[in-house]
């Protein structure tokens, strides 16, 4: 069974690719509307429906969720959070950073191309 969560509640959420830590704003029947507080993990760039893949017709540049964005996640998605709720800006670097290191131990055709999206992307987070 699946703990109950209130608005209000501070829970992390997968979206997409990226894991967050938000607050829940409201609930609907399948999803919890979470306001982005902190970037756990970066979203990975690429195709969504072809992951790790870099010959699809577009290879997408995924920023992470803004501070304060609202987003729809899956109640499946969403768990309670307990612990201290770094700035988002720190979070961000933070999970830019771990993304970059494991991109860089990849050899793949992939993680070459979404090392270049995240140089762009760190030139507008981080300006």
């Amino acid at each position: 069974m699946r703990e109950e969560l209130f608005i209000g509640d501070i829970v992390t959420g997968i979206y997409k690719t990226g894991k967050y830590i938000g607050e829940i704003t409201n609930i609907r029947p399948e999803h919890y509307l979470v306001k982005v507080k902190a970037v756990i993990k970066h979203p990975l760039q690429g195709d969504l429906h072809m992951p790790k893949e870099a010959e699809v017709p577009l290879f997408h540049e995924r920023r992470a969720l803004a501070e304060n964005e609202q987003t729809n996640i899956p109640k499946s998605m969403v768990r309670k959070y307990e612990g201290i709720i770094p700035s988002y800006q720190e979070s961000l670097g933070k999970a830019v950073a771990e993304l970059e290191n494991d991109l860089a131990e990849d050899s793949r055709p992939w993680a070459k191309m979404s090392l270049e999206k995240i140089q762009v992307l760190k030139g507008d987070y981080f300006k």
